[in-house]
């Protein structure tokens, strides 16, 4: 929350914590309280992003998920939101198509490896999968990432392959 001054910090995380409580409603109601400065700072549009989200707000997940990658390109989370946001309005390509060429930009961010790896298990790539599953795992963690993975509906063909990881 870097740059953002009082009480917008507080109103911030107010509404980050209702998100995590599971009230979008009260997580709105805090990001109106923002002053017109702090609206377009890049850790308001993260939480902007989880609020669309949370209430399957894709188009305009999308819209602020793209704002985040044009204010901070240095942010990973902009284009994993942006990407996660294209998958989830079934349109798994382009969000395969946005995260390869910036791979190399966050290597230690392994979450990107993983979407990689439910993206390409979507599109019937089960090899490519199973290597972006070992590249996150060499950040993520092997237990952390079997945890996750085997929770998650977009890697069920790879439930075998997960156990073994």
């Amino acid at each position: 929350m870097e740059g953002i001054g009082f009480p917008d910090k507080h109103y911030l995380s107010a509404a980050e914590g209702w998100l995590e409580l599971g009230d979008s409603l009260e997580a709105a109601r805090e990001l109106r309280r923002l002053s017109p400065a702090a609206q377009g700072h890049p850790d308001v549009l993260d939480i902007r992003w989880r609020l669309h989200a949370a209430r399957g707000q894709w188009d305009s997940a999308l819209d602020v998920a793209r704002l985040v990658t044009n204010v901070a390109p240095d942010r990973p989370s902009g284009w994993i939101h942006q990407s996660y946001t294209l998958h989830e309005m079934k349109r798994t390509q382009e969000a395969m198509q946005l995260l390869l060429p910036i791979v190399e930009q966050f290597p230690e961010e392994g979450i990107i490896a993983y979407n990689l790896a439910c993206y390409a298990c979507q599109l019937g790539d089960l090899a490519g999968a199973k290597i972006w599953l070992e590249r996150a795992s060499k950040v993520k963690g092997r237990l952390p990432l079997k945890e996750m993975a085997r929770e998650d509906p977009d890697l069920v063909p790879l439930l075998d392959f997960i156990k073994h990881l």
